[in-house]
């Protein structure tokens, strides 16, 4: 029977012996599975490497944030995702993050096209023994909330470019107009020009800044 190899990377070692268990556990139909885990950014880029060196993983599951919120280290799941990508083409790549809104998830489709997202508190023993046997068999593999995230980007008829998309997100988190223009290396007057043609492209012309975000959040841009 052939075994199916997997990578786990969480800083939260519990979460990843969960996974373990779980699936090592479980009764596959046509494979069994075997998961190593990594509880490190660079743990991770480790077995990464060496596995291109031998026998690619067949999945990797990636949390995005690797370090603790108050580390300033910038590295996360999307650029050890960015990195399996070019060096083990092969290997099926899926986040398990709890982020849900559509902002991250459309982001890290953009950046690493996965072959699933699963939010975790969407996550379960069920969906996590569905979500390895679709991905081995035929990919992709979302939870309910990753997939209405892409969804609703999917059926809005609106583009923006990135320099919008920041300053929508900023705008989400309550960031005040004026300190927003360092973030996105942008003088004070550029986001305010920005913000006035995004209210005229959601159709908040007359709309506060929460109405464009509520806007933004129904056409699935946050």
């Amino acid at each position: 029977m052939k075994t199916v190899r997997i990578l786990a990377v969480d800083d939260h070692e519990m979460t990843t012996l969960g996974y373990k268990y779980i699936l090592e556990d479980a009764d596959f139909e046509d494979f069994s599975v075997k998961v190593e885990i990594a509880k490190s950014y660079d743990k991770g880029k480790e077995k990464i490497e060496y596995s291109a060196r031998s026998l690619a993983f067949d999945i990797i599951l990636l949390d995005i944030q690797l370090f603790p919120a108050e580390s300033k280290d910038p590295r996360s799941g999307v650029d050890l995702g960015k990195l399996a990508r070019e060096i083990v083409p092969d290997s099926k790549i899926v986040f398990m993050s709890s982020f849900s809104d559509s902002y991250r998830i459309n982001n890290i489709f953009k950046a690493v096209n996965p072959d699933g997202y699963m939010v975790k508190s969407e996550i379960d023993e069920m969906s996590l023994r569905t979500m390895v046997d679709t991905v081995v068999k035929k990919p992709p593999y979302y939870t309910a909330s990753a997939l209405g995230a892409v969804r609703r980007r999917m059926a809005s008829n609106i583009d923006i470019d990135e320099q919008d998309q920041k300053i929508l997100y900023y705008l989400s988190l309550g960031t005040n107009t004026r300190d927003i223009a360092p973030l996105i290396a942008s003088a004070n007057t550029t986001v305010e020009a920005r913000k006035r043609q995004l209210k005229a492209i959601f159709g908040v012309k007359n709309g506060n800044d929460l109405a464009l975000i509520q806007e933004a959040k129904k056409r699935g841009f946050l």
